[in-house]
């Protein structure tokens, strides 16, 4: 009962990940599977677990292996996202470049941020949800950090934490690099 637990809670991801692989949409999979797109929908955010008949037809209409699909083999395999491959937000904030490097699935619990700052550049955050942290680390310049009415300036190999449950804010006088790690309860 332990395993197929465990593959019901990865077979989602594997199936999304392996539909958008191909390129396909959701009603593409469900025209090539006969399986309806409302079912191939809840079926990857984990809603509704497949018959073995329904993930036949899907494995089949995605060109994946039905076995390997229910695998449990994440633990022997490596991901990797290559620097050009990850999501950048370049609109929030000003003079502040965000590349996204955890995964979204942790949205909201634990995300990981690496920051870019130019001279003059500043990331205002309004309050997070209830009990939510930061955790900045300075790799390259100086930071000054504001949480609430508290404000630090922050130099490469200090890490800053903090509420952010608070209006916050990140600002550089001269260009800076920091990772920011952010924890939700």
């Amino acid at each position: 009962m332990e395993k197929l637990d465990a593959i019901l809670s990865f077979l989602p991801m594997r199936l999304k990940k392996a539909r958008r692989a191909k390129g396909l949409s959701l009603d593409a999979v469900a025209k090539l599977s006969g399986v309806s797109r409302s079912m191939v929908s809840q079926i990857e955010r984990g809603e509704s677990s497949p018959t073995i008949s329904t993930l036949w037809n899907l494995t089949k209409a995605l060109q994946v292996d039905f076995a390997g699909l229910l695998e449990d083999d994440q633990e022997s395999r490596v991901e990797i996202l290559r620097s050009n491959d990850v999501p950048t937000i370049e609109n929030h904030g000003t003079g502040c470049s965000i590349r996204i490097l955890s995964p979204p699935e942790g949205a909201g619990r634990h995300e990981v941020y690496e920051l870019r700052f130019s001279a003059g550049g500043a990331l205002d955050s309004l309050p997070h949800a209830q009990g939510t942290r930061e955790h900045l680390t300075i790799i390259e310049g100086q930071l000054r950090v504001t949480s609430g009415e508290a404000v630090e300036q922050v130099v490469a190999g200090d890490t800053a934490r903090y509420a952010a449950d608070v209006a916050h804010n990140i600002s550089a006088d001269s260009p800076a690099r920091a990772f920011l790690v952010v924890h939700g309860r």
